[in-house]
């Protein structure tokens, strides 16, 4: 898989080193509060989870693990075309490093996998996500309630799409 860099940032493939990073970040509980899952209380469920990451087909997905200066601060990409998905540890909030993860997975999304759209899927309650996703050009296709369960707490969606620019040209 590629290897991206940013002007701050280098977007990698998952290694099996990343453990302990992203036991770190998917064990806290700010990090995960819009999460699928609540946060990690075993770092056998991180495991998993990298696993999970690492064996993704990449006729299927391309998901990267982001670096700032040698650390591990999150991951950004498509577990599963077309849906992006992102998270970073807290310690990272309010940078700019999400957009600036985002921009390049999703030129990749459209000029290298041809998607004719990348969707997300985002708590209503997650602002800062939506913000992030509406400045990208992710336009609102509809709500849904009760879509995840996640712990014991039921949680509500909102779907976004961002189609494939020069697919709008033709």
């Amino acid at each position: 898989m590629t290897e991206i860099r940013t002007e701050r940032l280098l977007l990698r493939p998952a290694r099996p080193d990343d453990l302990e990073a992203f036991h770190t970040i998917l064990s806290d509980a700010r990090a995960t509060a819009y999460w699928s899952t609540p946060p990690h209380t075993d770092i056998a469920e991180t495991e998993s989870w990298l696993a999970a990451m690492l064996a993704i087909d990449p006729a299927k997905g391309e998901d990267f693990t982001i670096e700032l200066d040698g650390r591990v601060i999150g991951k950004v990409g498509l577990f599963e075309f077309p849906e992006i998905g992102f998270i970073l540890h807290p310690d990272a909030w309010g940078k700019g490093y999400a957009g600036e993860a985002l921009r390049p997975v999703l030129d990749r999304a459209f000029a290298v996998h041809d998607l004719p759209f990348v969707e997300a899927d985002v708590d209503p309650r997650n602002a800062a996500s939506l913000r992030l996703l509406q400045r990208m050009g992710f336009m609102e296709t509809g709500r849904a309630q009760r879509t995840w369960k996640v712990g014991d707490e039921w949680c509500d969606s909102v779907f976004l799409r961002l189609t494939n620019p020069s697919r709008d040209a033709q």
